[in-house]
């Protein structure tokens, strides 16, 4: 059993503000805590947070290069020629590609898309794409959600006489020699908003070639849904520009769904009357990324563009079926990898943990990673053989910057690229030993010799009697929930079994609870905890326990009511 995770508290700088700020909006101080914590501090700031607007997005020829990608861009359209659309096989990419190609063939461009094999060619813009391209006689290529570090790729199709326009937000080092490069991240871009995703970048492209045409805003309205799932797949803050982007994507996923989604939803056997970022996170992302995990991202693409519910269903049962053989491939390399890491003395005073196994599927090895930071609470990297190489990929957890991490490392690395909390990496097998000694020196430098404490995150204490209707209704505002903007998580204590707790599910591994607080006369708070069936030994009968939960809508027989969504259950102690 995992040792349990200290709480900490969040602990505002200037609590003078929300009680100002409560006065102004005239709300419960709790809420307006929980506005300060995410950079609200005055009223026209709040306006702007509870009612997001497309008038919030920024200008899109802000972005460095941009002007140069438009106009070729209408060069294309201008003179018919061929456009290849390039993205990564995961979701960011996929949705990117599917977006762009719809838009491009609306323009009446000749377009075909590529996304690689990640088997054959890995991540990013391959030299066989490059082949490919040449073959079909493609005058343009637009990559999505790659490029950035791919100069020599690039530079092949300037050789063979194709432009490149790269839309990217990964960290760059040396810029490609596109004729445009799109990414926030550049040092010299002085675009106001860096958190977009691939598909994010690819959007703004949609928007700027829209400005300059006189086109309208309709065809950026067409793609958020898809811009959206890209946000909540790649974990992109959920802050400025993005929460606009998700907030009216979600809008159009609920109102207007694609045939795809609507195909995808119906062979996971889901169905919701508000779709959320967390049903995206959980549900629709998962299904998408394993088309491109256990057999071709081609697949979701596909899926993506389909006009019509029978096309659409021809290929989500197929994703489904992928969906499920990637739950039972990562299941079981999981079980090896963590009997590898028990079984080494290393990992006893290691600060990360690098594994490694020839055979292991390369599709869920960043799964397995994640599976391994939750287990260990360290840096994880799993890898795997593929053509000659080692391949695999990273996860961190948080306060570590993993990218800079594998910086320190870079000599001993064929390649690699990602963000802050998730890369992929390349490397010869001689190396391995070296790298995972160099990198765990890396990180325990990072984190001063000190082992990270796992945390769990309280953003306010309070009692049942704040838990009301109006008090839901204006958290509910602070959604779409995501990294920068995280579901409120609040603690109250000592609370009792009010009877009707009990576990559930089909292998009894979550808990269904009835919670008053002791002493009290109001009805009973329900609640659901998943995946802790084991904490049924805390509700014993008189037992005092203090819970950590967020809040949530509970839909059953067309009642509505709030519920807590358990996070962790603790005896009480005294205060």
């Amino acid at each position: 059993m995992k040792i349990p995770p200290e709480l900490v508290p969040t602990v505002l700088s200037h609590p003078a503000e929300a009680v100002r700020l409560a006065e102004e909006l005239a709300i419960d101080p709790v809420l307006a805590e929980l506005l300060v914590q995410r950079g609200v501090r005055t009223f026209e700031e709040a306006r702007k947070f509870f009612r997001p607007s497309l008038d919030d997005l920024h200008n899109p020829f802000e972005m460095k290069d941009m002007d140069k990608a438009v106009h070729r861009l209408i060069q294309a359209v201008e003179m018919g020629e061929r456009v290849l659309v390039y993205g990564d096989y995961d979701v960011d990419g996929t949705t990117a590609v599917a977006m762009m190609f719809s838009f491009l063939r609306s323009c009446g461009l000749d377009c075909l898309f590529y996304i690689p094999d990640r088997y054959k060619e890995g991540y990013g813009f391959s030299f066989a794409g490059v082949d490919y391209a040449t073959e079909q006689g493609v005058a343009l290529i637009i990559t999505l959600d790659c490029g950035i570090r791919d100069g020599e790729k690039v530079a092949r199709a300037n050789e063979r006489g194709i432009d490149v326009i790269v839309c990217d937000h990964h960290q760059p080092q040396e810029l490609p020699p596109a004729l445009a490069v799109l990414d926030p991240h550049r040092a010299d871009c002085n675009y106001p908003y860096k958190g977009l995703s691939g598909c994010g970048v690819g959007l703004k492209l949609i928007q700027a070639f829209c400005m300059e045409r006189g086109i309208g805003m309709d065809p950026v309205m067409q793609a958020l849904d898809l811009v959206a799932i890209s946000i909540g797949a790649d974990i992109v803050p959920l802050t400025g520009e993005n929460r606009v982007l998700a907030t009216f994507g979600l809008q159009r996923l609920q109102e207007q769904p694609r045939p795809g989604i609507l195909a995808l939803l119906k062979s996971a056997r889901f169905s919701t009357s508000r779709l959320t970022i967390s049903d995206v996170v959980f549900v629709i992302a998962p299904r998408i990324n394993a088309a491109g995990r256990m057999k071709s991202g081609e697949d979701a693409v596909r899926l993506l563009l389909a006009d019509s519910m029978e096309h659409a269903n021809n290929f989500s049962a197929g994703i489904e079926q992928d969906n499920t053989n990637r739950k039972s491939t990562d299941k079981n390399i999981t079980r090896e990898a963590i009997a590898k890491v028990n079984a080494d003395e290393f990992y006893r005073a290691s600060y990360s943990t690098v594994v490694f196994h020839e055979e292991w599927h390369k599709g869920v090895v960043g799964i397995v990673a994640s599976r391994l930071v939750e287990e260990y609470y360290k840096p994880a990297i799993v890898l795997t053989g593929n053509n000659g190489k080692l391949t695999g990929s990273a996860r961190s957890i948080p306060g570590l910057d993993l990218y800079n991490a594998l910086g320190q490392c870079s000599d001993l690395l064929d390649q690699f690229g990602g963000h802050t909390m998730a890369a992929g990496l390349t490397l010869p097998p001689d190396n391995f030993e070296l790298f995972r000694d160099r990198f765990d020196s890396v990180v325990a430098g990072m984190l001063g010799n000190m082992r990270p404490i796992r945390s769990m995150r309280v953003d306010a204490e309070i009692s049942f009697d704040k838990v009301t209707p109006k008090f839901f209704r204006l958290l509910r505002m602070f959604e779409p929930f995501g990294p920068g903007n995280m579901n409120p998580q609040f603690l109250t204590k000592h609370l009792e079994n009010a009877g009707g707790t009990r576990c559930v599910g089909s292998d009894l591994s979550h808990l269904k609870v009835r919670l008053r607080e002791k002493g009290s006369a109001m009805v009973p708070m329900e609640g659901i905890g998943f995946g802790m069936g084991e904490m049924e030994e805390h509700l014993k009968e008189n037992a005092s326990v203090d819970v950590v939960y967020c809040l949530d809508e509970n839909v059953w027989q067309n009642r509505r009511s709030i519920q807590l969504v358990i996070k962790d259950i603790r005896p009480s102690k005294e205060d």
